[in-house]
């Protein structure tokens, strides 16, 4: 404890996103949780985005899962991709700032306990190698192995591959998201034993269209999955 205390004092908590003091660390500072807009309330039962209204014991879909076929069941996310809930996606995923996959679990283990059972596998969506290889890391990786700690629930980071190489998506138009990523993400034949019969709960940091979780989604179940979730940790949303 004296030790603990000493490195406190000397490097104190500081908010994940704005570096300003903070009574625990790995936390966001008042102003920055204030802006930060979590997801609550009324939700889409599919995807996780924020839908107008009262909650209440219906099961609700937002007007995109109605009209798309969702090859999962049921999913959820933390955060809206705007404001501190994007910078802190950015950061993880191309700053270096692996270190904020601990708070990030720990939001993500508030949405998704009831999506989670005896069963739950927990798999990340890929990376193609070159990527990989260009970022270092995995973000959805890192998210995994932090929920799955969270969860107490087992993990299975190679799960999925993606052996091929597909363009960044951002700017595509939806159809073309979709028609990018057919194909693109495979089961991994190491990996068969593991996922078949389980419930797998896919993670990945962010969700737009849904192409890439759909792909991975339809190689959990081409892996013998007994079902699909997924989590986010941000939903990108209209006009948010």
């Amino acid at each position: 404890m004296r030790l603990q205390s000493i490195i406190r004092s000397i490097y104190p908590p500081q908010c994940v996103s704005c570096d300003a003091p903070t009574e625990a660390e790995f936390g966001l500072c008042g102003p920055c949780w204030r802006e930060t807009k979590f997801i609550g309330g009324t939700i889409c039962d599919t995807c996780g985005t924020p839908l107008q209204g009262e909650a209440g014991d219906d099961v609700l879909q937002c007007d995109n899962c109605m009209t798309i076929a969702r090859p999962w069941v049921r999913g959820r996310a933390a955060l809206i991709y705007t404001g501190v809930g994007r910078t802190l996606v950015l950061r993880l995923k191309h700053g270096d700032r692996t270190e904020l996959a601990r708070p990030a679990a720990q939001w993500l283990a508030r949405v998704v306990q009831e999506l989670v059972n005896k069963n739950s596998l927990l798999i990340p969506v890929p990376l193609h190698w070159v990527r990989l290889a260009r970022r270092r890391y995995n973000q959805a990786a890192l998210l995994v192995h932090a929920l799955g700690a969270e969860l107490d629930r087992p993990v299975c980071a190679d799960g999925l591959l993606r052996p091929r190489k597909t363009a960044p998506l951002e700017g595509h138009s939806r159809d073309a998201r979709f028609a990018a990523l057919a194909g693109a993400i495979i089961p991994n034949p190491k990996r068969l034993d593991v996922i078949a019969g389980k419930s797998v709960l896919l993670v990945d940091d962010v969700m737009t269209s849904g192409a890439t979780l759909a792909a991975s989604a339809e190689a959990a179940k081409a892996a013998g999955a007994a079902d699909v979730s997924i989590v986010t940790l941000a939903r990108v949303v209209k006009d948010a």
